[in-house]
């Protein structure tokens, strides 16, 4: 007996049909083949505090099937995290939205206001009897970075990083004394030789 489209003999994979381990590799294998019908990028970035978007493609047949993004590496544990209802109507769960376009036969999902912690392996994935057709996508968050320059003279003085749009109430989120020539205090770099500060600006270090 052949699995159908993959020119492999079942009696190869399985061997024994008792034998629960190889069912469940040639099960794998059956669903990943069918993935063959749904397509979307390998990886995506965003930074954090912005938003990213992910499209995924699928074959013609598949237009009035329900769409969804789950999140988790293993695929039988992965947690779902949004769902469309099997129209075009977009659907929204926290920060998390997904819009099918039947007639391009893509969806999209949108992740909002980025969280370091967003990063994760995700699946773009079709719901249908059975084994659920899916594609594995790798989201990264990045944090934001900016950049000070400072003149000649104030190598040595301490540089600091605060929050508010009235500089006498602002509130120091992290500072570096600057006694050192290359100096990495929590989210402040210096680096005298080029008289620069960076600053990299996470929610998660700085509480915001």
């Amino acid at each position: 007996m052949w699995i159908s489209g993959l020119g492999i003999p079942l009696e190869h994979i399985a061997p024994n049909k008792d034998d629960k381990q190889a069912f469940e590799q040639l099960q794998r294998i059956v669903t990943y083949a069918g993935s063959a019908a749904i397509t979307g990028p390998k990886a995506v970035s965003g930074l954090e505090r912005d938003s990213l978007t992910v499209q995924c493609q699928y074959g013609p047949g598949w237009e009035l099937y329900v769409k969804w993004w789950c999140r988790g590496a293993d695929w039988d544990s992965c947690k779902f995290v949004v769902k469309t209802t099997g129209s075009e109507q977009e659907v929204k769960k926290d920060r998390v939205s997904i819009k099918d376009n039947q007639k391009n036969r893509s969806f999209t999902v949108t992740m909002e206001k980025l969280r370091l912690n967003d990063a994760d392996t995700y699946w773009c994935g079709i719901e249908r009897a059975g084994t659920d057709l899916g594609v594995q996508v790798e989201v990264t968050v990045d944090p934001v970075t900016t950049h000070c320059h400072y003149g000649p003279g104030w190598e040595n003085y301490v540089k600091w990083w605060c929050r508010d749009t009235d500089q006498n109430n602002c509130i120091i989120l992290v500072q570096a004394t600057g006694s050192k020539q290359g100096e990495n205090t929590n989210s402040v770099y210096i680096n005298q030789s080029k008289r620069m500060l960076t600053m990299t600006m996470s929610d998660e270090k700085n509480g915001l």
